[in-house]
């Protein structure tokens, strides 16, 4: 299993000293890759906790990171896409995988705030058309010289795009999601399936089980599928609901249990420690509790 950071994108770390600092250290200890997420806003008096108060775009954190780093993976998790233009979001992503040298992992998600959809005066549903018609734009928009799309949802005259990514046929594409059919849409159309930060082991497990099944079945190899965590961190007090609280030892163990549940990849993510994350946190101590925990779980410590 691979072991990654998520970046500094939330609260009191989340500035571009801290950015830079992180992005350069994860790759100095080498771990494989940095992950975003994505909050536009919250509704008046909504509470979803403190690390999403102040959050920073996720495709622009990771362009900044990329102007640091020069090997470590960039990944988001998720751009929730009934926000964006597919047609718009091919261009960034394509122009993140071209400036970084073809180093992005694209999360997809449905989205789930109801301020958010109103505010970007979009609709989810039906989620499961709506998902395999944004992705067929953004892969003509990124493979074919000539691209063209007419869909329920979405349609794409004929038009070229350039610069084409990095990658070919583009960066990888993940999907989030909880639902049985949102775990199975991954693993038959997509390079794999990233957990929510709520996720349970168990749901780890059964996610990864559900997807790589529904591959298998889709004609496509199981073993291939990605299964990416985010792995919210607790340094300090043991919890035995969170395998990534405790000391050093027992959170490396928690990361163990991942890896048997069927997880390929588990980033590290801070933004969920209130003394890290919240924007109310002292900046300074924010960044020091940081870097202890960056560096006591680095993949090469």
């Amino acid at each position: 299993m691979l072991i990654s950071f998520a970046a500094p994108v939330a609260g009191a770390w989340a500035d571009p000293l801290s950015l830079t600092r992180f992005a350069t250290r994860a790759e100095e200890l080498g771990y494989h890759g940095l992950w975003t997420f994505q909050r536009l806003i919250l509704a008046e008096g909504e509470d979803r906790g403190p690390v999403y108060r102040s959050v920073l775009d996720p495709m622009l954190a990771l362009a900044y990171a990329a102007a640091h780093t020069s090997r470590i993976r960039l990944g988001v998790a998720v751009v929730n896409l009934p926000y964006l233009s597919p047609v718009y979001l091919a261009k960034q992503a394509a122009t993140l995988d071209v400036l970084s040298g073809g180093r992005l992992d694209l999360g997809l998600g449905t989205g789930s705030s109801a301020v958010e959809f109103a505010a970007t005066a979009s609709d989810p549903n039906p989620r499961g058309r709506r998902t395999a018609e944004y992705l067929k734009v953004l892969t003509t928009l990124w493979t074919d010289e000539v691209s063209e799309f007419s869909g329920e949802f979405y349609s794409l005259p004929r038009s070229t795009m350039l610069p084409k990514p990095v990658q070919p046929g583009g960066p990888p594409i993940l999907l989030g999601g909880a639902a049985d059919t949102a775990l199975r849409r991954a693993g038959r159309i997509t390079a794999g399936w990233i957990s929510r930060s709520a996720a349970t082991l168990d749901e780890v497990a059964r996610g990864a089980e559900l997807a790589r099944r529904a591959a298998e079945e889709s004609g496509r190899d199981p073993d291939a599928v990605r299964i990416v965590v985010r792995g919210v961190v607790s340094a300090g007090e043991r919890d035995d609901d969170r395998p990534l609280s405790g000391d050093w030892q027992q959170i490396r163990g928690g990361a163990q249990l991942y890896a048997e549940a069927g997880a390929t990849e588990l980033f590290y993510d801070l933004n969920w420690d209130p003394l890290i994350g919240s924007p109310d946190a002292d900046p300074v101590r924010a960044g020091e509790r940081a870097e202890e925990i960056l560096t006591a779980l680095a993949p090469e410590a």
